[in-house]
């Protein structure tokens, strides 16, 4: 039964992320905005809701033990940011070497994807270091959360301010698919493209949330504990959307909105996230988070240093893979 419903949520979310893509592509062509910005803004935020509402409901759940709650809140705050920098990266990259190679050319925009890397390695830094901070200091602890909230709204100014001038120079989103919702004879306008978001969107929650029950159910199965289960096993479900809507966007060629998808969920997961983490967690260094930590901000710099000495190439994520497998091996070993 559990795989069953594995399968059927696979499918849901692949279907909704269809939708929603479509959808965003048609939001952004219609507001002139660039390809970075409706990537890593619009669809990040859109797609990095499942795994943001975990940790809080988490948090929040008031069960017994609250410990429990709390490994599973730090858990899924570092899980997500670590998926994406690693198997998501990898499995977006290696979704295109029938038609590029392992030596072939991945052309995000290098501007804007620079500074979602720069953005999310300060703060992730930031939110590492706090591991370390005392329980006893709880105004310092405040105060990196609310640098790591300002970091995050730092970072929408200044992708937002890029936009026009990307947009300008040929980076501008367009739609190359009619609108879906078209297709059943609704005006292709404004409110219709919203409509469309908004069914994608909730599509791809209630997917993602159907998944994580058969990923938590099987993991229960295998015996896992509750943090090795929010680190490892729910970010496989809650991170699927940014996943296939990569995979779809970089197999069309959309390199900059794959890329941005991915690096914009990372920097709203490396910032408004370990906010949550540090305020409201013991948010201490386990071996199974300080190792989380450790390989997130490894892959992370690995892919900035590729992308200052020049072309990015598919070979290059698969080394973000082979993070990933390196930290299963610390964390199952």
């Amino acid at each position: 039964m559990v795989f069953l419903v594995l399968i059927l949520m696979l499918f849901a979310i692949l279907a909704a992320s269809m939708v929603f893509t479509n959808a965003l592509e048609h939001l952004g062509e219609r507001l002139g905005i660039s390809e970075g910005a409706t990537g890593s803004i619009f669809a990040a935020v859109g797609t990095a809701l499942p795994e943001t509402l975990m940790p809080i409901i988490a948090i929040s759940a008031g069960t017994a033990p609250p410990s429990v709650n709390e490994e599973i809140g730090v858990g899924a705050i570092l899980g997500a940011p670590l998926m994406l920098s690693t198997l998501s990266l990898c499995l977006m990259a290696l979704s295109t070497v029938r038609q590029r190679r392992l030596q072939g050319t991945l052309a995000p925009e290098r501007s804007g994807l620079a500074r979602d890397l720069n953005m999310f390695l300060f703060a992730f830094s930031l939110a590492t270091a706090a591991l370390f901070l005392p329980l006893r200091l709880p105004e310092a602890r405040t105060l990196v959360a609310l640098v790591l909230i300002l970091i995050y709204f730092v970072y929408l100014f200044l992708t937002l301010q890029a936009s026009s001038t990307l947009a300008d120079i040929g980076h501008a989103t367009e739609a190359d698919e009619a609108l879906i919702l078209s297709h059943l004879g609704l005006p292709p306008g404004l409110p219709v493209i919203l409509l469309q978001l908004a069914l994608g969107l909730a599509l791809l929650i209630g997917g993602a949330k159907g998944f994580v029950y058969g990923v938590t159910e099987g993991a229960h199965l295998l015996g896992l504990s509750p943090l090795l289960l929010s680190l490892v096993t729910i970010p496989i479900a809650t991170e699927l959307p940014e996943k296939v809507n990569s995979i779809r966007w970089i197999r069309r060629g959309k390199d900059t909105l794959a890329f941005g998808n991915i690096t914009g969920a990372m920097v709203f997961q490396g910032t408004l996230l370990p906010a949550i983490g540090v305020l409201l967690t013991p948010w201490v260094p386990s071996r199974e988070v300080a190792s989380a930590a450790a390989i997130t901000w490894l892959s992370a710099a690995w892919l900035r240093l590729r992308v200052s000495r020049g072309p990015l190439q598919v070979w290059h994520l698969a080394v973000n893979g082979a993070l990933y497998a390196i930290y299963l091996m610390i964390a199952l070993g």
